[in-house]
């Protein structure tokens, strides 16, 4: 049976991308001095005006101001009056420290006050994680949403190289793959929207990008001449960033993890510190998922992770591999609970998460790319 899934990305200039960087880059500042700091920041932009809020408590001294404004510079909005403009939009830093009602259930474990001794913090909330693998591409990725972000990550670097040097900042991928069953066999659709300055003629924009951003990352085994292609179907996108529309962080979790084809438990990434196992326990699950996989255990596989706030040990595990299995799931998950230390200072001691990490994370998905700890490769039996 054909059918058709899409997933989406978006560059790191669109407005709720830029309010992520700068949540992750204000965490990165403070692990780099403390590396148990608690963070949850929160990042708003509108028009030219930055806000900045959330609860941090650590012994660092962060210029967030400063790291907003070098977060933004990074990303490219300098500030044509089109443009967030880094070194004269107005930033508001409005940060608290956490709850101490809240501290009280993550610096002790409700086992450890009833004398069970795991010796783990408790999770700084509670919460479904899900993580998820599956071998359609080399990064075990899904090939809709591993597409978007490769596809949305050349139109950074075209930009920033000035291969084609008239792009802006603000951009978003949309790619459609028709499957017979569950084997990907084509691209569908391509939808690719790039902001640009002004006077470009739409032709020549449109030319730019099929040749030098799309015919460069999709394999042209899955184009034919029936793969439809939209790039700026509006015709015009000369205003971007935070001048055509707001952003804040956390608003793109599906771009963030599997575009939609695996479920996501509701939690946002960026800003947060690992304590936190909104962002922890996810990359947990995906580095399980992805083992599983990897591991000739299943061809797809899907983790979610449930947690209760104070407690250290999750409350349920369950594993779904969609009948790809090639062991009973019952010792799949017994064998992911013998081996894996799920309590969040045995995630975060394991994935050695206490470092500034965060900022890299943050633009084309925080799953399937190299050199991050959660995405190695361990042998499961």
């Amino acid at each position: 049976m054909k059918k058709l899934f899409t997933s989406e990305s978006v560059t790191e200039g669109h407005p709720d991308k830029l309010c992520d960087y700068i949540s992750d880059s204000v965490l990165d500042s403070y692990i780099a001095q403390d590396k148990n700091a608690r963070v949850a920041c929160e990042t708003v932009a509108g028009k030219d005006q930055i806000f900045i809020t959330g609860e941090i408590s650590s012994t660092a001294n962060v210029d967030i101001e400063k790291v907003a404004r070098e977060a933004i510079k990074d990303i490219g909005y300098f500030g044509k009056g089109i443009d967030i403009d880094y070194n004269t939009c107005k930033i508001t830093v409005n940060v608290s420290k956490q709850s101490p009602d809240i501290a009280q259930g993550v610096d002790k474990s409700l086992e450890d006050k009833k004398g069970e001794n795991v010796g783990s913090e408790g999770a700084g909330d509670q919460g479904i994680m899900f993580g998820f693998a599956c071998d359609e591409t080399e990064e075990l990725m899904p090939l809709p949403i591993a597409l978007a972000h490769k596809l949305s990550k050349r139109l950074t670097d075209v930009r920033k190289n000035k291969e084609i040097d008239y792009l802006g900042p603000d951009g978003k991928v949309q790619v459609t793959v028709e499957y017979e069953g569950n084997e990907p066999v084509r691209v569908d659709t391509l939808v690719v929207s790039t902001q640009h300055k002004d006077g470009i003629e739409l032709d020549d924009l449109k030319k730019d990008i099929k040749e030098k951003v799309i015919k460069a990352i999709v394999p042209s085994e899955f184009l034919d001449e029936n793969t439809k292609y939209f790039i700026n179907p509006t015709g015009r996108f000369v205003i971007g960033g935070p001048f055509g529309d707001s952003g804040l962080t956390g608003r793109k979790i599906i771009v963030d993890t599997y575009g939609g084809y695996s479920r996501h438990g509701g939690g946002a990434f960026s800003g947060k510190d690992p304590t936190k196992v909104d962002r922890s326990a996810s990359y947990m699950a995906r580095h399980i998922a992805k083992n599983i996989v990897s591991n000739k255990l299943a061809k797809r596989c899907e983790i979610q992770l449930a947690y209760s706030i104070g407690v250290a040990k999750p409350v349920a595990v369950y594993i779904d591999t969609f009948g790809t299995n090639t062991i009973p799931e019952e010792e799949i998950v017994k064998l992911i609970t013998n081996k894996f230390d799920l309590s969040p200072r045995g995630i975060i001691n394991y994935l050695d998460l206490q470092k500034p990490i965060y900022r890299k994370t943050t633009n084309y998905g925080h799953f399937g790319k190299e050199n991050l700890p959660w995405e190695k490769f361990v042998k499961l039996n």
